[in-house]
């Protein structure tokens, strides 16, 4: 998952991001409200995490300009305003959750989870996908009751195609969501973490198909993983 915070107290931010990354989850991070609502034009993210007094621009405005673009990406304000007015104004406007500073990391990556876990599988905790058993929120991946060890570059790429399933994903869309302003994976990484999630899926009757000149497609049935 590729999330963006927008957060002005470096304290906090480096919380979270370090919170995130431990999590393997790619994150980009932004002090500034202008800048945040430009890189959300730019750039596809799976969760924002909005404080709502910013620098240039307020979350606030943010988050109008988000919604006024039909942009339907999760938004958990984390903020100070614990005002009945401002929750109830916040929400209204769109955002999916809200978080009053201070606030535990526990708690944090619980509301996280949810969050994740309504936007990938409709609230339900797991999803099925042939023998394969995912709990994206927890990042677990079973084939029937057996373990499926993944590094977190191959869980990462696992959850962006299962997210969009049955429909093919470019390159470079997989190349955004696995990656970070921070962090690059060139085409040739992307084939290498492609052929190792194919070989560890053998036998889940999941597969990943190349489709030539598009991208890849991920597929549940009786056919062998490693099949393009």
């Amino acid at each position: 998952m590729r999330v963006l915070i927008i957060e002005d107290d470096a304290a906090i931010a480096d919380a979270i991001c370090a919170t995130l990354t431990n999590a393997g989850h790619a994150v980009d991070r932004l002090a500034n409200g202008r800048q945040a609502d430009v890189a959300l034009r730019d750039h596809p993210y799976d969760l924002v995490v909005l404080d709502l007094g910013l620098p240039d621009m307020d979350g606030v405005e943010i988050l109008r300009r988000l919604r006024a673009r039909a942009d339907a990406v999760p938004v958990l304000v984390a903020t100070a305003r614990e005002e009945l007015e401002e929750r109830v104004r916040t929400l209204d406007l769109g955002a999916d959750d809200y978080l009053v500073k201070p606030f535990a990391l526990r708690e944090f990556e619980a509301r996280v989870r949810a969050l994740q876990r309504r936007r990938t599988t409709q609230g339900v905790p797991e999803l099925q996908l042939g023998r394969l058993r995912l709990d994206l929120p927890r990042r677990r991946v079973h084939i029937e009751d057996v373990p499926l060890e993944l590094t977190p570059r191959e869980f990462g790429l696992l959850e962006a195609l299962a997210a969009r399933l049955d429909r093919v994903i470019s390159r470079e869309q997989l190349i955004e969501a696995l990656c970070g302003w921070d962090t690059t994976l060139t085409d040739n990484g992307l084939d290498i973490a492609v052929y190792r999630l194919r070989r560890k899926l053998e036998g889940s009757h999941v597969r990943i198909r190349t489709v030539r000149g598009l991208g890849y497609l991920l597929e549940a049935g009786d056919a062998d993983a490693t099949t393009d």
